[in-house]
């Protein structure tokens, strides 16, 4: 484990592959950790590429440097963290990729930076979060999916995350990868990650402020004003889809198509959930190995 202080943290993350490799920076989101990249990284390395795995603010051993740091979760600041660990690892641009908050990070990196992006791959695809119609209600069967969103909007969700965070994390990864038969020590060994002191402020600060519930971190509030207008993204992309998705199922290609204006696919992945890369290692690696030009 490697650590480095990088914007406002000080970084924890996993270095593997020769250092003049082209830069991949794998990244992931709730509630998961780096151990979601074990296979597909080492696969990476082995081709060449230079694969830096971070665990990301309020997980792992990743800290906040100041506690007057506001311990946001918000879409703007998960994004300059990506950058900010690019600079202080003086990458000029990789290839980025990622699920859930990942894959977030890699869209807006790339609408937002696109000299910084070789490209990037996405999990669920474009899923940059329109603010301004959050309240705007969805379909019934989405708005099961979200209940957990709904839940740490209150004190008694933030309650229940903060004391029972190791059976709730682990009922998501069942309810969002019905299909994969995980291993109790397979998700033992990442839910170490919760245990990181701001893990319960970042995640609650997350699905209260994609709502409108609370105010961001006043530093990358120009950072969100440009996010509002949904930019699109120039970069090659490969948005991956899992077909047993239970949380972000494939939408209509033609409802995202629209947010890609440069090289685009898009698969959809059978048998596999939310967790892409631990799910369906090999495929997810060999979708980044294409971008490496």
């Amino acid at each position: 484990m490697k650590r480095i202080r990088a914007g406002v943290l000080d970084v924890a993350y996993e270095e593997s592959g020769p250092a003049g490799g082209v830069p991949v920076l794998l990244l992931h989101g709730f509630p998961y950790d780096i151990h979601a990249f074990d296979e597909a990284a080492a696969t990476l390395a082995a081709k060449g590429c230079r694969v830096v795995v971070p665990f990301v603010r309020g997980y792992g051993e990743t800290r906040f440097l100041s506690v007057s740091t506001p311990r946001s979760g918000q879409q703007a600041v998960l994004a300059h963290d990506v950058v900010d660990l690019m600079d202080a690892l003086s990458i000029e641009s990789a290839v980025l990729a990622g699920f859930d908050w990942g894959s977030r990070s890699a869209c807006i990196a790339a609408a937002l930076w696109p000299k910084r992006v070789r490209g990037i791959v996405c999990g669920a695809g474009y899923i940059v979060q329109d603010i301004a119609r959050s309240l705007e209600p969805a379909p019934p069967e989405a708005e099961r999916r979200y209940w957990y969103q709904y839940y740490f909007h209150n004190a008694r969700g933030r309650a229940g995350l903060d004391k029972n965070r190791y059976e709730l994390c682990k009922l998501l990864w069942k309810l969002w990868s019905p299909s994969w038969a995980f291993s109790e020590a397979s998700y033992a060994k990442t839910a170490k990650s919760f245990d990181n002191p701001d893990f319960v402020d970042v995640c609650v600060h997350s699905y209260r402020h994609r709502y409108g519930l609370v105010p961001g971190d006043p530093a990358v509030e120009d950072t969100e004003r440009r996010l509002a207008a949904l930019p699109s993204i120039t970069v090659p992309a490969i948005a991956l889809h899992g077909a047993d998705d239970g949380v972000t199922p494939a939408t209509p290609p033609e409802k995202q198509a629209r947010f890609f204006r440069g090289p685009y696919e898009r698969h959809v992945l059978a048998g596999v959930g939310h967790n892409l890369p631990q799910e369906a290692p090999q495929k997810f690696a060999s979708a980044v190995l294409s971008l490496r030009e």
